[in-house]
C-alpha cells in the first residue's frame, strides 16, 4: 500500500548542517524526513517558492526532455528504506507504454513537483522512519517512565527541527516498545 504525501518545506537540520524534505502524510499526522544534498534541497525550494532559474537546473532538464519525447511522469513513490538509504521510482507514461526508473528520492521529487506530479510513499517505509505529529508539550510534565521521557525528548526535537535527532529517538522508542512488549 501507498500513502500519499506532500512536501511540506525544505529546511537545515540544525544539529547536523544537512538540508531535509519533510513529506507530510495530512490524513494520519504523520511526516517522513528524509536527508538530500544540497543542490536538491535547492532544486526542491525553488520549485516550492515558484522560483525559475535563469538557467534550467537538471531537474528542469530531465522534464524539458521528457515533454519532447512525450512521456510523463505519472507518479514517484519512496519505496523503499536499507540501511538508513532510501529508494525512490518514478513511474512514467508515455505513447501507451509504462515505464518505471529507479531513482534517488531527493531526484524524484524534484521531478515530480516541476511535473506536478503526484507524491507517493510505501506504507512500510513510513511505519519504518515516519514520524507521528503530536502536540507539542509546552509546560514541564511529570515524567514518569523511559518512554514517556523519549517521547518528550521527540517533541523537543521536532519542535526544534532537529530530524535526525527525533528520527534517533523516535527509533529507540520503537526498541525500548518492542523489549517492552518481549517482556510481559
Amino acid at each position: 500500500m501507498i500513502v500519499a504525501v506532500r512536501v511540506e518545506k525544505v529546511t537545515l537540520d540544525t544539529s547536523t548542517n544537512r538540508f531535509v524534505v519533510i513529506l507530510r502524510d495530512d490524513i494520519h499526522q504523520r511526516w517522513l524526513p528524509i536527508v538530500v544534498g544540497s543542490a536538491e534541497a535547492q532544486a526542491i525550494a525553488l520549485q516550492l517558492e515558484n522560483i525559475s532559474p535563469p538557467r534550467p537546473l537538471t531537474h528542469d532538464l530531465m522534464k524539458n526532455i521528457l515533454e519532447i519525447i512525450g512521456m510523463r511522469v505519472s507518479r514517484i513513490v519512496v519505496n523503499d528504506l536499507r540501511e538508513n538509504t532510501y529508494y525512490a521510482v518514478i513511474s512514467m507514461r508515455g505513447d501507451g507504454m509504462d515505464r518505471e526508473v529507479d531513482a534517488r528520492p531527493s531526484d524524484a521529487i524534484a521531478l515530480a513537483l516541476r511535473m506536478q506530479a503526484p507524491i507517493f510513499v510505501d506504507e512500510e517505509v513510513m511505519q519504518k522512519a515516519g514520524i507521528v505529529e503530536s502536540s507539542i508539550v509546552n509546560e514541564p510534565q511529570p515524567v514518569t517512565s523511559r518512554l514517556e521521557e523519549l517521547n518528550l525528548e521527540l517533541q523537543r526535537a521536532v519542535h526544534d527541527e532537529r530530524f535526525e535527532d527525533a528520527a534517533r529517538i523516535r527509533d529507540e522508542i520503537k526498541e525500548l516498545t518492542k523489549n517492552e512488549g518481549q517482556e510481559s
